[in-house]
């Protein structure tokens, strides 16, 4: 199969993936207060990134040229930090939104499903970089449908007022 044939299967099981995560985050029946609910969403986002963090910094330490704080070569799991990080920042900015007029066992849904998914974007990029297509997908996309379906609700509760 062909780089380009395995991205696109990545994607198309990342888009069935955001619809079952958001699927399950609007029907589970949790009952969360907000705050709670981005509390225990976001601590399995944190543990994943300290593991990220954790496994630069033991190359850090075991390297003496890059102890002393040289910018480190090429490295699989610093683009992966980095793009977590970038998408664990477009999530704190939608999530409470999405768990505030969605629904709030919405937001702790994302939040477990996109740590899982890191994972296997990490995992998938060390191994062969076609092979992160399903975790960046599966990652990014529940992001982006958990909102969307957050401005639709927004659109119709308010329509009911006007």
């Amino acid at each position: 199969m062909s780089d380009r044939a395995l991205v696109a299967l990545g994607m198309l099981g990342g888009a069935l993936w955001a619809i079952a995560v958001v699927a399950t985050g609007v029907s589970w029946g949790g009952g969360w207060s907000l705050p709670a609910a981005m509390a225990a969403g976001l601590l399995p986002v944190g543990l994943v990134l300290a593991a990220m963090i954790g496994v630069l910094a033991a190359r850090r330490f075991r390297d003496d040229a890059l102890r002393d704080g040289r910018p480190m070569p090429e490295d699989p799991t610093q683009r992966v930090l980095s793009n977590t990080v970038e998408q664990t920042v477009l999530g704190l900015c939608l999530w409470p939104f999405a768990g505030w007029v969605v629904g709030t066992d919405l937001a702790v849904v994302l939040g477990w499903s996109f740590a899982l998914t890191r994972l296997i974007f990490w995992a998938g990029y060390v191994r062969s970089p076609p092979l992160r297509a399903f975790g960046f997908a599966a990652g990014f996309y529940p992001t982006l449908l958990a909102t969307g379906v957050g401005m639709v609700e927004a659109a119709r509760t308010v329509g009911t007022y006007l």
